[in-house]
């Protein structure tokens, strides 16, 4: 009874944050979501849609009908309870039922109060916790082979999951090979999926190749020094987490302390990779936070007061942000202000197209897609893959990545005939405005500018 209770209260909770959310789309949810809402013209991921992350993001956002507003929220709350529900099974195996019910508390706290734009998003780094969670908690009951089997689905989430397959492979070294075959099978029906599709070569080039350049190229100019900074920022609003953990590691007799150290070594190591350090990437460190701090606060006793007192620090941070935004519509934000112009400009879009009209939008602006319900003139949703410059620096930089393909997309894009384009980013760095590319002048000079909005310059096809 007090587990439904525990639930029922989470669940009115984390429904109530994200609904707050209705009315606006964050940068990480955009790309996901056109990719869905393209399937659902018929496309095929990765040979019809460049996607540069593996399926489960898109194939996740299928859920809502790739539609923002209400249902993607629901969606989004539905993945945080389960999310919960993973932590508080583990932690009620493994302790007892006052760290299960900790451990969902955490998870429900922490994916509500920290920055909105990691945690909305049913993107890559947030939709890798659930199965870390699951190959993490099958691995200490030793079932090597279906926690090779989850490691492996993660593989289908986030890159980032060959550092959980890390983690579970150091806690069941003995089976290694079943571990080993769980990890392979849920990836080869995957690549038989994605040959049969005609996919599997776009897959390799869209997700791995390009995630090596991305991952070889930081915008971050001292990387050590700003990993340093930012991981003490995730401590100072996680410091209930990690006040708790530390009492566990300090004061706990459980066998499984080494284990629980190198699994926040490598959930550690892994957000350091690709030496960038955003907010998103520390939900590597969540699972293992949190189980580590359910124990904790049982262990501090009456000391745990002082633990929950930290909760206060996200808690006065983010909680006035829902209100805020439930209230006023989050107006006076700049952290919205492209989403704002992307709904924008969506409607000029609307309202200018005809039966059977199709879109290309330049720039990282793949919400317009959503918002319009248009399907794609050609396979790219945003300029990364044309003019190698990473959505991570385009709004402020014109420095490519070394991609030998980005000359062949652009032929590619001058072969097309959308009959709609929205240039996203010419107002925001007029150095990679389309018209600067001289392999597309003469496609976009078949083109009459219509409209324009703050941030958005919008074209139309001429007749011939």
């Amino acid at each position: 009874m007090r587990a439904r209770v525990l639930f029922a209260l989470l669940t009115l909770g984390v429904l109530a944050a994200r609904l707050c959310h209705v009315g606006i789309l964050w940068t990480e949810e955009n790309l996901p979501l056109a990719a869905a809402a393209q399937m659902l013209h018929g496309k095929t991921l990765y040979r019809d849609v460049w996607f540069d992350k593996p399926p489960a993001a898109p194939v996740a956002n299928l859920l809502s009908g790739a539609q923002p507003g209400w249902p993607l929220r629901a969606v989004g709350t539905a993945y945080v309870l389960a999310c919960c529900w993973l932590a508080w099974w583990f932690a009620r195996r493994k302790w007892g039922a006052s760290e299960a019910a900790w451990a969902a508390f955490f998870v429900a706290f922490f994916l509500t109060f920290w920055i909105p734009a990691a945690v909305l998003p049913l993107a890559a780094d947030l939709l890798l916790i659930a199965p870390h969670l699951a190959a993490v908690y099958l691995a200490w009951r030793g079932r090597a082979l279906a926690s090779g089997v989850m490691a492996g689905l993660g593989l289908l989430v986030n890159a980032k999951a060959v550092f959980a397959i890390a983690v579970c492979a150091l806690w069941v070294w003995r089976a290694a090979p079943a571990f080993a075959l769980g990890v392979l099978l849920p990836n080869l029906l995957a690549a038989a999926w994605l040959w049969a599709t005609g996919s599997l070569g776009a897959y390799w080039r869209e997700v791995w190749q390009l995630g090596l350049l991305y991952s070889g190229h930081t915008f971050v100019g001292s990387p050590l020094r700003e990993g340093f900074a930012r991981t003490l920022n995730w401590l100072g609003f996680h410091a209930a987490l990690g006040a708790a953990a530390a009492w566990f590691w300090w004061k706990g007799r459980d066998s499984d302390r080494w284990r629980f150290a190198a699994w926040a070594a490598l959930s550690l190591a892994a957000v350091t990779a690709g030496w960038r350090f955003f907010p998103r990437y520390y939900f590597q460190l969540l699972p293992v936070a949190v189980l580590a701090a359910s124990r904790g606060m049982v262990l501090l006793g009456r000391k745990r007061a002082l633990a929950l007192l930290l909760l206060l620090i996200p808690l006065a941070r983010f909680g006035p942000r829902y209100a805020l935004l439930a209230l006023d519509g989050g107006r006076p934000w700049s952290d919205i202000e492209m989403d704002r112009d992307s709904r924008a400009a969506a409607q000029i879009v609307r309202r200018s197209a005809r039966p059977g009209d199709t879109l290309f939008v330049w720039g990282y602006r793949p919400d317009l897609y959503v918002y319009t319900r248009l399907p794609a003139a050609t396979r790219f949703l945003e300029s990364q893959p044309l003019s190698g410059v990473l959505a991570d620096r385009h709004l402020f930089d014109t420095t490519a990545i070394p991609a030998p393909w980005t000359a062949a997309h652009r032929a590619e894009l001058a072969r097309s005939r959308p009959a709609l384009v929205v240039d996203g980013l010419k107002l925001y760095n007029p150095r990679l405005a389309l018209e600067t590319h001289d392999d597309l002048r003469s496609w976009l000079a078949q083109y009459r500018e219509i409209a324009r909005t703050r941030g958005s310059v919008i074209y139309r096809r001429q007749p011939p």
